[in-house]
């Protein structure tokens, strides 16, 4: 990264995902992880509004944990369809029902990331639309069988076998789909940290 790096970076994430996209950006970065973070938030929110709060709430919980040379990154990705989040699944009959109410039609993916230092914090949100074709109830299935949407909002990951059958159709950033717009994030944490 081409500017001033005087801050160590840390990503507060147990997200596979997450580190993998954070480490094709070309960054020495350390993972921190504290259990047991609350991600409610309240009811009649937006969601961007959502993806953002939540991000929020993660990043103020490791406040007390940052060193004056350190920049956290936290973020959080959620499904929106019809003005309700489609969450992780608890179980396989779940994953299904999700998917099942993706399928032909188009939802979003949102994606809030907090930065924060000890002097300052900045969020953002990044929005992807994506369009799932009309899949089986069998391709579902097979999915949720063969793959590990458990861990997943809307109970799918892109970068799966249901994305390369299933998505019909991305407007916006792929790599938000996947859990980090890191575009947006690399442009932000430069002037973040300038």
């Amino acid at each position: 990264m081409k500017c001033n790096m005087n801050y160590k970076i840390v990503l507060a994430s147990a997200s596979p995902r997450r580190k993998e996209l954070l480490k094709g950006l070309g960054l020495d970065f350390e993972v921190r992880l504290l259990p047991g973070i609350d991600e409610s938030y309240p009811e009649g929110l937006g969601g961007e509004e959502i993806a953002q709060t939540i991000s929020q709430k993660k990043a103020n919980a490791y406040k007390a944990t940052i060193a004056d040379d350190e920049v956290l990154i936290t973020a959080d990705t959620i499904v929106w369809l019809d003005g309700q989040v489609l969450g992780k699944p608890h179980d396989e009959e779940e994953a299904k029902c999700m998917l099942q109410v993706l399928r032909g039609r188009t939802h979003q993916v949102i994606t809030g990331v907090t930065l924060l230092t000890r002097e300052k914090q900045r969020t953002f949100a990044v929005i992807s639309d994506v369009t799932f074709d009309n899949l089986s109830d069998e391709e579902i299935l097979y999915y949720v069988q063969n793959f590990h949407p458990m861990d997943k909002a809307g109970a799918y990951g892109i970068q799966e076998w249901i994305g390369f059958v299933g998505v019909e159709r991305i407007e916006g950033s792929y790599f938000n789909v996947m859990g980090l717009p890191v575009q947006r994030l690399y442009k932000e944490l430069k002037q973040f940290i300038s």
